[in-house]
């Protein structure tokens, strides 16, 4: 199974390579240590939301749009969910009365609607 934290970190080293760029200098622009920006990039730390968003300003990316392809990339990695039961959902059948008695004031079950 894919851990999300692994696809992220993939996806901003992927980034940063394609634009020839060294960790240096991006964890120097992001404001983030060296250490713990290799350490996202090989999905060993978790990153916060304002990491990730601090990660993408320095990359010139959005964070959205790392984000979608991540979510694509999952997507085709992640295995079908399993079935939810669905509760019983059989009518309820109401009983049909009758009056009973000269003066209607009684009742008795007469069928099953």
């Amino acid at each position: 199974m894919a851990v999300l934290r692994t696809l992220l970190g993939e996806a901003l080293r992927t980034t940063r390579l394609r634009q020839q760029r060294t960790l240096r200098e991006v964890s120097a622009i992001a404001q983030v240590s060296l250490g713990y920006l290799s350490e996202v990039e090989r999905g060993q730390k978790e990153a916060s939301s304002e990491l990730l968003a601090s990660i993408c300003r320095a990359l010139g990316v959005r964070l959205s749009d790392v984000l979608r392809d991540v979510s694509d990339t999952l997507a085709v990695l992640e295995p079908e969910p399993l079935p939810v039961p669905v509760p019983n959902t059989l009518p309820v059948r109401m009983p049909v009365l009758e009056p009973v008695g000269s003066d209607g004031a009684s009742m008795h079950v007469v069928a099953a609607a």
